[in-house]
Formats: C-alpha cells, sequence, structure tokens
C-alpha cells in the first residue's frame, strides 16, 4: 500500500486523536503489536513478465496505479475515522512507526487476527464499518424499512453507504459518495485500455470505468468473465465480509495477476462437470440450481498486486466472482487460483502447521496437490447450490436471508462441498486416484491453519463448524499423542452429512437455523485450544511484497 495516495479526509474524530500532536496515548506496547504483526511472514510474490507483449508492463503499471485507489476506498469502508487515523500515524519516528506497519497490514486500528482487538486507540470496531453510522443499530436500519418500504431496495444495496441526515437514514451510492477516487481510478483504466493490445481487456477495462460511475457492475462483470488474454485483473466493489452487521456492502478490492494458460488448461475440464456435481448434492432437487450459466472458466495465475479488501490481514489464495447472480446465470463465475500465493502459505505455514498437529500416519498423507485441489473445489462450490430462492412465495436470495451469517455459511458450505466435490471427481476418474489417499488428511491439517484466523472470521468460523462437527460425528479425534488423526471412511460420511445441513439452510434462506448451527458448532473446543497452543510461534499467515507494485 502506498499511503501518499491516502487523504485525509472530514471525520468525527475518536478521543484519541484529539490532540494536534502525532503522540497517540491509547494504544497497545509496541512488543505486542510487533508480536501481532510477526505471525505473518513477508514473503516475496512476483513472476516472470518477460514472455508479455511489447508495453503490456506498462498496462500493469497502471492498472497497480489505479489499484491503489481501490485501496484508498477500502480503507475509508473500513471506517471513516481511518484517514485521520494514518495521517497522524505518518508522523511517528522512529519505532513507533510500528503502529503505523500495523494499520498498513491491517487496514486500521484492529487487529484482524484476533477477533478485531483495538491495537491503537480503544474503541471497538463498528460491526457496520464505516457503511453505516456507527451509532446506528440494526433495529434502527429494520424499522426505517418497515416505515419506508420504498427505499429497501437502496438500504440493501451492494453499493450504498447510510448516513444519518436531520431527515433521518438516507443511502448514498458509491458513485457520489466515493466520486473523488472513483474518477483518477476509472482515468487510469481507460488510459490501461488505450494500451493494452488485447481486446477483452480493453472491453473489461473501459465498461469498468463505467460501472463506477452508474453503480451497475453488470456489464462489466460479463466482459470480465470473457478475459482470454495474458492479463487477469479485477478491481471493483465485490465481497461482503466487512459489513458484520447485514453483509450487505461491498467491499473494494483489486487483483492484478498473470495468466499461467498451461496450467489454466488443465483446470478448465472440470467445468464440465458442474451440472453433473450440481445433481450429486445431497439436497432434494427442487432446491438444486441449474440456471447458472456454464462457462464458468477456471484461470491459474501468479499475483503480482492486491490491494483493497483481499489484501487486508489474512491473504487470499484463490476467488470465485462475481457475486451477481444474474451474471451466474448467465455465464456462471469465474473461478481463479493463485498458484504463487498458495505455494508461499503452503510452504511458510501449513507445512509447519501439519508438522504440529497431525499424527505420524497422517502427516505422511499430505501432499500440496491435494491443498491446491481443494482450494480449486472450495471456488467451484461457491457456484454451486442455491442462489436465488423463494422464501414466503417471494423471490430472494440466500445472502439478503441470512444477513451478517452469510459469509459464515457460505464459507462453511464451499468448504464441506469442496471436499464432497474432490471426492466426486476422483469417483468419476477426472482427478486421480492417488488424490483420494492425501485428500482427508490434508483438509483436516488444512483447518488448523484457517482457525487461527478466528472464529468470527467467515472463513475461520466457517472451519470451527467443520471441525467440532466431525469430531463429534467420530470422523476425526485426538490420539494417544494428543495429535489429530482422520478416519476417511466416517469423513466421508460426515462431509456428506454437514453438506446436506448447510445447503438445507441457504435453500430455505432459514436465519434462525443458521444462527442455531453457528450458535453450537462456532466456537474453540478444549482439545482444539490445545493444538493452537502448539502452533505460537508458526505464522499464521504471508505478509506480501510486490516488488512490481510496493514502493
Amino acid at each position: 500500500m502506498n499511503t501518499r495516495h491516502f487523504r485525509a479526509l472530514p471525520a468525527f474524530c475518536f478521543f484519541w486523536l484529539a490532540c494536534s500532536s502525532p503522540v497517540i496515548t491509547e494504544k497497545a506496547p509496541m512488543k505486542e503489536v510487533r508480536s501481532e504483526l510477526d505471525k505473518l511472514v513477508p514473503v516475496i510474490l512476483t513472476h516472470d513478465i518477460s514472455h508479455l507483449p511489447p508495453g503490456e508492463t506498462e498496462t500493469l503499471r497502471l492498472l497497480v496505479n489505479a489499484s491503489r485507489y481501490a485501496d484508498e476506498i477500502f480503507v475509508r469502508q473500513v471506517c471513516e475515522e481511518n484517514p485521520a487515523l494514518l495521517e497522524r500515524l505518518e508522523k511517528l519516528k522512529g519505532p513507533e512507526r510500528v503502529y503505523l506497519d500495523f494499520f498498513k497490514v491491517m487496514y486500521g486500528p484492529w487487529n484482524r487476527l484476533v477477533e478485531d482487538t483495538p491495537m491503537i486507540g480503544s474503541r471497538p470496531k463498528p460491526p457496520g464499518a464505516g457503511y453505516y453510522p456507527p451509532d446506528m443499530t440494526r433495529e434502527e436500519f429494520l424499522g426505517w424499512i418497515q416505515d419506508h418500504p420504498a427505499d429497501a431496495a437502496d438500504f440493501e444495496s451492494n453499493f450504498t453507504v447510510i448516513r444519518r441526515t436531520d431527515q433521518g437514514l438516507t443511502a448514498v451510492p458509491y458513485s457520489a459518495y466515493y466520486h473523488d477516487l472513483l474518477e483518477p481510478m476509472a482515468a487510469l483504466l481507460r488510459e490501461a485500455a488505450d494500451r493494452t493490445p488485447d481486446p477483452s481487456l480493453r472491453t473489461y477495462l473501459n465498461s469498468r470505468a463505467e460501472a463506477f460511475f452508474s453503480d451497475d457492475y453488470y456489464q462489466s462483470d460479463m466482459d470480465w468473465m470473457d478475459l482470454s488474454g495474458d492479463i487477469e485483473v479485477v478491481i471493483g466493489p465485490y465481497e461482503v465480509y466487512e459489513d458484520n452487521l447485514f453483509g450487505y456492502k461491498a467491499a473494494f478490492e483489486s487483483f492484478v495477476c498473470v495468466v499461467d494458460h498451461g496450467e489454466s488448461e488443465k483446470q478448465r475440464k472440470i467445468a464440465n462437470y458442474l451440472d453433473a456435481l450440481e445433481r450429486a448434492l445431497p439436497i432434494a432437487d427442487e432446491h438444486k440450481n441449474f440456471d447458472r450459466g456454464a462457462e464458468s472458466p477456471t484461470k491459474v495465475v501468479h499475483l503480482l498486486f492486491s490491494a483493497g479488501d483481499t489484501r487486508a490481514g489474512v491473504q487470499t489464495t484463490a476467488f470465485n466472482l462475481p457475486n451477481d447472480e444474474r451474471v451466474r446465470e448467465a455465464k456462471g463465475s469465474k473461478k481463479v487460483m493463485l498458484k504463487n500465493v498458495m505455494h508461499a502459505k503452503y510452504d511458510n505455514c501449513w507445512i509447519p502447521i501439519v508438522n504440529r498437529i497431525l499424527s505420524e500416519k497422517d502427516l505422511a498423507r499430505v501432499s500440496f496437490d491435494a491443498y491446491f485441489n481443494h482450494v480449486l473445489m472450495h471456488e467451484f462450490s461457491h457456484g454451486l447450490g442455491p442462489g436465488t430462492i423463494r422464501v414466503n412465495g417471494i423471490e430472494t436470495t440466500v445472502n439478503r436471508e441470512l444477513k451478517e451469517l452469510y459469509a459464515t455459511i457460505e464459507e462453511a458450505k464451499a468448504d464441506v462441498l469442496g471436499v464432497f466435490t474432490a471426492q466426486l471427481l476422483i469417483d468419476w476418474g477426472v482427478f486421480p486416484k492417488a488424490l483420494e489417499e492425501t485428500l482427508y488428511a490434508s483438509n483436516l491439517g488444512g483447518m488448523f491453519r484457517s482457525i487461527r484466523f478466528g472464529v468470527d472470521a467467515a472463513h475461520g468460523g466457517g472451519v470451527a463448524i467443520q471441525l467440532n462437527y466431525y469430531l463429534d460425528e467420530g470422523a476425526c479425534r485426538v490420539d494417544e499423542t494428543g495429535r489429530f488423526t482422520v478416519d476417511d471412511a466416517r469423513m466421508k460420511t460426515a462431509v456428506r452429512k454437514l453438506a446436506a445441513r448447510l445447503l438445507e439452510i441457504q435453500a430455505a434462506g432459514d436465519y434462525p437455523a443458521a444462527r442455531a448451527l453457528i450458535e453450537q458448532y462456532r466456537v474453540i473446543r478444549p482439545e482444539v485450544r490445545e493444538a493452537l497452543d502448539r502452533l505460537e510461534d508458526v505464522p499464521i499467515d504471508i505478509r506480501p511484497v510486490y516488488p512490481f507494485g510496493d514502493e
């Protein structure tokens, strides 16, 4: 992140920002802050781009520069006071600049690795981040919609912020609220479009620039699905995980990548099995979704730069976009695997963890291929199962019905179906039979990496649900040495049962059932806590350094 691109904005200052000096009195000890940063091991992420056509290097640089504005928007989305705090942190000298480093990694004063604990200042993070007035309650939001039903679509939109006026609450479109940052970002995208020789990239960049000012991302998402050249880039508002109040508001992010065409070709054949995988889901046929498009391209790429939501705290290994059900029904969704990121995590975090967690028997049954293919099928599984549903005769979406619980349930579903569908592809001869030997042990070991992110995070909470469910089903257990071991046969059964339960909750849009499941299983049990305590000195994740884009 290049802090030269952050602008201080008018904001109500927290009490710990009130004085004019750069001294910030309420903050965690420097040693503690450094300890938290050390949980993220620095890793240089790069890739050889010498094979790109002439001029595409400059295209990439323009895309990186555009991404910096997405970064800045996300900082504001996390908290309206963030730019003012950042400006103050920039003035710190010497060892105290560790607080600036912390802010840059976490995109704010809260520790994303430990349930958003405040490390600079003492104010808790608002559950609605910077999308809603910090003093607004769920009840006030829902009451406003009840009293003003015509406002419901704008209030629940992925692309509005909610603000308070003299007349009450109002929804402000992203295009207006972030216009000062969207304008230069769009200009850079158009400049990159003029420069690139790739017509599919040119079309996407121009339509995405237009979307910034209309808040209608449908056409640019359709164009993104059609990218076919050497550069893979996505920039805009997508994931809703930062909105812990309702799960409605989309965060800005950016990935700038180069395509590995050889590896991508190997993965494309899986898209031919999407209908077969949907038919095989353990849920009643009336809830299966065959309306989504069947194109569903899969790409393996190498990440050159990331920004915004995806760069905050724990790093993304793969993504499945777009989230717009209209696009999914027309063209499916695109699965993008960040192979250099995956290798970095596997080498620096995953292997050290499983060496301390798994039994000797199961430790011999782990592999990068199993890890890679589970992540691949996790991303495919986001496109399987219920999406647009009917509740009480009214058409709606799973996201809208499950609200702030959606992210945790969806991540758990994708993880569980990732294993379930990988086994199906093994049975059908698409994946090699040898993968079955490593699939379940690798998946169990990998859970302990994800659960360290904290159970309040969508991914960590989804993993806690799985791990505790599998323990109750006898699919895994702690052996006499205190290490975890897996029973493959019982695990297959447990995976199918949990998949069915999660899919049924989504198909019904059953908010109470989702809450009950989360309350029962999203916990750290003693045997899991004991195992996690053995990982205190093992990095939780990587902290990327991008030679291509970072200064």
